[in-house]
């Protein structure tokens, strides 16, 4: 009886109003006629005439409609430990780090990998669901510009100055080694953070700056709080330098004025377009000095660096004034505003003019923590991606069963492991700098990885988001998954510190300004990486691939003074990108053990076994035997 009223209830082009409304009317009048009769019914009647009326009522249920006994949802996919189940970021580790401080780096990382997903993980979707909230006057009405953040919010402020998120690159506990460890901390937080991972990152920048200064008697107290590990005391700080006429141009976009006052200190007036973590408790900012006539000097040369505090010490703003928040695509859990500095004291900290030097050193940490959230997005979406894989079943068996699926996020894979090299060789070149064991090449390197890594990475990180997304099917576009917010939070890493071309021409200007040598010694190391691979037999064909791309990318280089300027400009993406492939490429580690064997940082195949909490899955190379690796193919304009 039931399947031959479906097609009545059934909502489709081909379903006739007249024949919806009979089926209505008929079972409307069985119930009145049933109901009716129940009045003068035995109790066997009656019981017979409620069965009938359950019937009727079964009828007029939908064929999918939710029953408790039924299970009709997929299993969510679910991560442990990501430190545990992160076997590169493993055996990175085991082959760089010395035996003692491996040890001890190990169980901080493991403690902390348990914190992440216990603790910090939900207060990270708490600060997605509640995102910062203006109110600029109170019930009565005076301006008061309060900027509202949730609780979760400020707690990932205490638990990062516990962690010692900012502390532990100052402190130096590892020697050269501390960098390394901060920046793998920060990558397993990251996507967790709910945002947080922006105002660290203007914080460790900020910190950054004031030691490359010396620590000044008059910044010792702001830098104590920037690296403080004590909660109550631990200072957040924005890095103020959009303005409405320019972002990146900041040389021709700044029109903050810095007038100085009888006690040595600035007043700045100006308006600041783009604020991130507006509720920051410092800032660093750029603005032009005007002299006695109120005259300012133009260009990079007039722009000079300063210091102040967002609040003064009654809580109460220093002279600014809160135009708005910004309506953001992604990161939506921190505040962004644009602010009116009307006023507001400050203390210069940078020479006169000397501005932008002075503040490199915040672009250049901002840009490897930039490194590190793409990272992160990219490794977080593909462990769900293979979680998801090993309990979800199509077409009659397991979506790791499939081979294109698996081709799919082998090649991800792939990718990831490319920009995890990349973001590993910066942290520990970072750290011999800091500790004064970097030598001239490993500094020229330095400056030459960071703008690589950071455009290749950022846009890299984009398209394995979506991919990987892609990989949940329609699930992978529905909001409270938090997958959508993974991917949008993503999208603005190929945009904050540097757009892609802006960095891409960067990286021409590096090479122009060390004249030449920056590149040589990027292929004098790229080349005894290779000589390392060439050990290993399965790497044969990825070497001979590498030691090709190197040839082209140097015939490139050394024809470069023959091109005119927007020749090499309209390069410029592609050469920073061939960059970024070739040394990601050449990453093999020393005495690791990654899944592929002994020492595979990238797999020249798509030949390698994962252990995934204790289940196996593999990728034969016998499926995809044409898929090479990516990381080590230059662009064809190179």
């Amino acid at each position: 009886m039931f399947a031959r009223r479906l097609p009545l209830w059934r909502s489709s082009a081909t379903s006739k109003p007249w024949q919806l409304g009979l089926s209505l009317r008929h079972s409307w009048e069985r119930c009145q006629a049933w109901s009716c009769r129940g009045f003068n019914t035995t109790a066997d009647q009656g019981q017979q005439v409620d069965m009938q009326q359950n019937q009727v009522l079964e009828d007029l249920e939908m064929p999918v409609a939710r029953r408790e006994t039924e299970n009709l949802f997929q299993e969510r996919p679910e991560t442990g430990n990501q430190y545990l189940e992160d076997a590169l970021l493993r055996g990175y580790l085991k082959a760089h780090l010395p035996p003692k401080v491996l040890e001890e780096v190990s169980q901080d990382l493991e403690r902390f990998g348990n914190r992440l997903l216990t603790e910090v993980k939900p207060l990270g979707w708490e600060c997605e669901l509640n995102p910062p909230v203006f109110r600029q006057y109170d019930a009565w009405g005076q301006r008061v510009d309060h900027i509202i953040t949730c609780s979760a919010w400020k707690r990932m402020k205490e638990i990062s100055a516990e962690e010692g998120l900012i502390a532990e690159a100052y402190e130096r506990k590892y020697s050269n080694w501390s960098r390394v460890h901060q920046a793998v901390k920060l990558y397993l937080f990251s996507t967790t953070s709910g945002g947080f991972n922006c105002p660290l990152a203007m914080t460790d920048g900020a910190a950054k700056v004031i030691e490359s200064l010396g620590i000044p008697a008059s910044l010792k107290n702001a830098f104590d709080h920037l690296t403080s590990r004590d909660p109550k005391k631990f200072w957040t700080s924005g890095q103020w330098m959009t303005e409405r006429r320019g972002g990146s141009d900041v040389a021709n976009g700044t029109e903050t004025v810095a007038r100085k006052q009888p006690d040595g200190t600035y007043r700045l007036y100006g308006f600041k377009w783009f604020t991130s973590a507006a509720d920051s408790d410092v800032t660093l900012t750029l603005a032009r000095i005007a002299d006695a006539e109120g005259h300012v000097k133009q260009g990079s040369s007039g722009l000079s660096l300063f210091f102040l505090k967002v609040r003064d010490e009654d809580k109460k703003l220093n002279n600014i004034r809160v135009q708005r928040l910004k309506d953001k695509l992604g990161t939506r859990q921190m505040a962004t505003a644009e602010l009116w500095l009307d006023g507001a004291e400050a203390e210069l900290i940078s020479a006169e003019g000397r501005g932008v030097a002075s503040i490199s050193n915040m672009l250049n940490i901002s840009r490897i923590h930039n490194v590190i959230g793409a990272v992160a997005s990219m490794r977080r979406m593909i462990s769900l991606s293979r979680e998801y894989a090993l309990k979800r079943v199509v077409f009659g068996k397991l979506l790791k069963d499939h081979p294109l699926h698996m081709q799919t996020i082998a090649r991800l894979e792939v990718q990831t492991r490319g920009a995890f090299l990349l973001l590993m060789e910066i942290a520990r070149l970072l750290g011999l700098a800091e500790t004064n064991m970097a030598s001239e090449q490993d500094q020229l390197l330095l400056r030459l990885l960071v703008p690589v890594a950071k455009l290749y990475t950022g846009k890299q990180a984009s398209a394995t988001v979506i991919e990987a997304m892609e990989c949940f099917g329609g699930q992978g576009y529905m909001e409270d998954t938090g997958l959508p917010v993974i991917v949008r939070d993503t999208l603005v890493l190929s945009i904050w510190e540097g757009t892609t071309n802006i960095l891409s021409l960067d990286v021409l200007r590096s090479l122009t300004k060390s004249q030449g040598r920056a590149i040589a010694v990027f292929f004098s190391t790229v080349q005894k990486k290779i000589e390392l691979a060439s050990s290993t037999a399965k790497l044969e064909p990825a070497v001979r691939q590498m030691r090709d791309a190197i040839s082209r990318l140097t015939q490139f280089v050394q024809g470069a003074g023959a091109k005119e300027a927007v020749t090499m400009e309209l390069a410029a993406r592609d050469f920073s990108y061939s960059l970024a492939r070739i040394y990601a490429g050449s990453g093999k580690d020393r005495n690791d053990e990654f899944q592929t064997g002994k020492g595979l940082g990238i797999s020249p195949r798509v030949s390698w076994l994962h252990t995934l909490r204790g289940k196996e899955w593999s990728f034969k190379e016998s499926l995809v035997p044409t898929f090479q690796m990516e990381a080590a193919q230059p662009d064809k304009c190179c």
